[in-house]
């Protein structure tokens, strides 16, 4: 009998791939160490005299790992990662290997940008771009089968300062939430804290297919999702894959995922089936945002090159299936002071509850004054099929507080703040009535896009497919900028004389009236609140065009500025790399499937009536009569096969003509006129694939994709 393979336990490798605070303390001096840490903290700038020996500690952590390579590992616009390896051993003068990793390699590099997106900044002779190193994030080694590579998290500017990376935008909008909720704090007399940092945790939902089946398909390979595919007799129909028990194939993997993110310092704290037949999702615990951000894009590569280990093929698109749940990325969020409370948890103590609802009610204030940021920060090519459905919140941005706290909110909208009642009955509930808040004394609402969940919001529109930074730095943009018009308010009372805690009592009154269209405690499905919505004014846009065209709002624009998370002209191209971006996934997914029809369908639909005619035939020949329904269902496919033919023509001489449009025009029609089209196209190809044999058929059905193998 063959013996268990021994792995090693998790506690015993956790982190020993990063090059963290403990590995800094053990290599480091102790005043190189003490800077470092100082600078990570934000309690001081970081000493570039500093870099060459913390360059040195690292190369040699990196070597002693097994690392042969090192790389400035950043984000473009892209929102994958990139990376450009540099070896370690260089040849001196003499011809003689010599480890080399200087304090200049560490801090800075220059690799080529002429090929990221730039949304029209710059001009492609214009190649150089710099990274710089982010000590906020901890440097890492990707292992490889013969080796490593030190990987440096660092953002990425071009040659004049403006950013080419999604990391940049993130560290603004951290700084703008921070510097806001510290003041918050300071107005209510906590001056003993030193920093308040966003915290972050993304739920990761995807897809795993058996790998040589899932490779024969030409959508999943370039598309990432199914084009065509008729539904298979059982999917999600009987509601009995949702945490139920993990297959062992896909066990094996997980567990091989956790052990290669473990080293990576990674903690995913719950593993287990989703809703539709093979579905699963991973949720990390809280970390910083930063680190959050940089977490899960390590999870997304781990994940996906695991998934070629195990011979399984992995999906993060938004709708892989149709008629099936999409996969989602649901993010939470809060706020953490220096002293490790939770700003966003409810408690017994009254003055607490104060300051708890006091930075809920900034959040939901901007959230309904900039909610277009929300709705376009989700507005990607893949959110197109799943958003509305019933799996997914609607694109219409809306806030769910939870019966309870959404009580307490009413209950002091409907005190008063003016006149000359007495400052002890200014509020109806006033401090001494301040009900005890417990956290999870409500339901969640899962049709909500923006919901509070007991200690923290929940963001549930992102799709599986994105990078987090984008919708986070949207959530802690509107933050920010809410909490920015709550101090104002609360300030000038306080500069009045008011007590703090009855001026943020009436601060609460006041803006609470101004967030109430954003807050619904109902069902976001129900036809009722789209209308109701619509009468609102929070109905933002009709496509996934229209929600990207709400970066661009004027109030927006001017809000993100004054924060300094974009300016005008970093957002115009951001805006302008969005457009490009579901304009090319659409263009992709025309062409996919045109050659799917043309090399798949059409052939199979041609041997079956090849079968069909000749097996006919042999009846005819055997003088039976009641063929009849047999030669209409030959003509049927006949016809099917013209109709693909004609339509999937017309896709191509659409797809040139539209060509010609300008970006903004050219995603409209490829919304308006190529993906009805292309459903037309499915329509037709599903309704024949039933009556194919399982042999002509060119691709795996969905019967067998989804029939996951031992």
């Amino acid at each position: 009998m063959q013996e268990a393979k021994e792995f090693p336990k998790m506690r015993e490798i956790y982190g020993s791939l990063v090059f963290d605070q403990k590995a800094m303390k053990q290599r480091l001096p102790r005043d190189v160490y003490e800077n470092l840490v100082g600078a990570i903290e934000g309690r001081q700038k970081l000493d570039s005299g500093i870099a060459d020996t913390v360059a040195l500690a690292m190369k040699d952590w990196a070597v002693s790992k097994g690392a042969s390579h090192w790389a400035h590992w950043f984000h473009p616009l892209t929102e994958l990662t990139a990376e450009k390896h540099t070896a370690f051993v260089t040849a001196d003068e003499n011809g003689f290997p010599l480890e080399s990793f200087r304090g200049e390699d560490l801090m800075q590099s220059e690799p080529d940008a002429s090929s990221f997106p730039s949304g029209g900044t710059r001009s492609t002779f214009e190649a150089r771009g710099y990274s710089a190193w982010d000590p906020t994030s901890p440097a890492f080694i990707i292992k490889s089968p013969k080796g490593g590579t030190l990987c440096i998290p660092s953002v990425f500017l071009a040659y004049d300062g403006t950013p080419l990376d999604l990391k940049t935008y993130l560290l603004r909008s951290m700084e703008a939430v921070e510097s806001r909720a510290l003041k918050m704090l300071k107005l209510f007399g906590n001056r003993g804290v030193r920093y308040v940092r966003a915290t972050v945790g993304g739920e990761q939902e995807f897809f795993l297919l058996d790998r040589p089946r899932a490779q024969k398909r030409t959508d999943i390979r370039f598309c990432g999702r199914t084009l065509l595919g008729s539904p298979p007799p059982r999917d999600q129909k009987m509601e009995d894959h949702y945490f139920g028990s993990i297959p062992t194939r896909v066990l094996a993997y997980m567990e091989d995922v956790q052990r290669d993110l473990a080293r990576l310092g990674v903690d995913l704290a719950t593993r287990h089936n989703e809703v539709a037949r093979c579905q699963f999702e991973f949720a990390p615990n809280f970390t910083e945002a930063n680190l959050s951000c940089d977490q899960n894009q390590l999870i997304m590569e781990t994940m996906r090159k695991m998934a070629r280990q195990h011979e399984l093929r992995l999906l993060f698109h938004e709708k892989p299936f149709m008629d099936m749940n999409g996969s989602g990325k649901h993010i939470n969020f809060s706020l953490q002071d220096s002293e490790g409370r939770n700003l966003l948890k409810p408690s017994s103590n009254q003055r607490k509850n104060v300051i708890f609802l006091s930075f809920l009610s900034s959040f939901v204030l901007g959230v309904a004054e900039y909610s277009g940021l929300l709705h376009a920060s989700v507005s990607t090519p893949g959110n197109m099929y799943r958003l509305g459905g019933h799996e997914a919140p609607p694109s219409i941005i809306s806030v769910y507080l939870g019966e309870a706290i959404d009580r307490i909110i009413r209950e002091i909208e409907e005190g008063s703040c003016g006149g000359d009642m007495p400052a002890k009955n200014t509020v109806d509930i006033g401090l001494s009535k301040l009900p005890e808040i417990i956290a999870f004394d409500s339901d969640r609402n899962r049709t909500s896009p923006v919901a509070f969940t007991g200690n923290k919001f929940e963001f549930r529109a992102p799709g599986a497919s994105q990078a987090m930074a984008v919708p986070v730095t949207a959530v802690l943009s509107v933050w920010a900028a809410g909490l920015e018009k709550f101090i104002n308010i609360f300030e000038e009372r306080i500069n009045k004389g008011e007590d703090a805690i009855e001026a943020a009592l009436c601060t609460i009154r006041e803006v609470s009236v101004m967030n109430r269209k954003i807050r619904f405690e109902g069902d976001a499905y129900s036809a009722e609140w789209h209308a109701e919505a619509k009468r609102r004014g929070i109905v933002k846009a009709r496509t996934i065009p229209d929600g990207i065209d709400l970066f661009m709002e004027p109030e927006t624009l001017t809000m993100l500025e004054e924060l300094g998370i974009f300016r005008k002209k970093e957002m115009e191209s951001f805006y302008v790399i969005r457009m490009e971006s579901f304009v090319k996934n659409i263009e992709i997914e025309m062409s996919v499937l045109r050659d799917m029809i043309w090399e798949g369908i059409l052939p199979a639909i041609s041997k079956q009536m090849i079968l069909e005619s000749g097996s006919l035939s042999s009846v005819g020949d055997c003088g039976l009569e009641g063929t009849d329904e047999w030669k209409r269902h030959i003509a049927r496919l006949a016809k099917a096969k013209i109709d693909l033919m004609e339509k999937t023509k017309e896709l191509m001489e659409m797809k040139e003509r539209m060509s010609k449009l300008n970006l903004r025009k050219h995603a409209d029609a490829l919304v308006d006129e190529a993906v009805p089209l292309m459903a037309e196209i499915r329509r037709i190809a599903d309704s024949i694939e039933v009556y194919m044999s399982a042999e002509n058929m060119a691709y795996p059905n969905y019967r067998s994709l989804l029939s996951l193998s031992a």
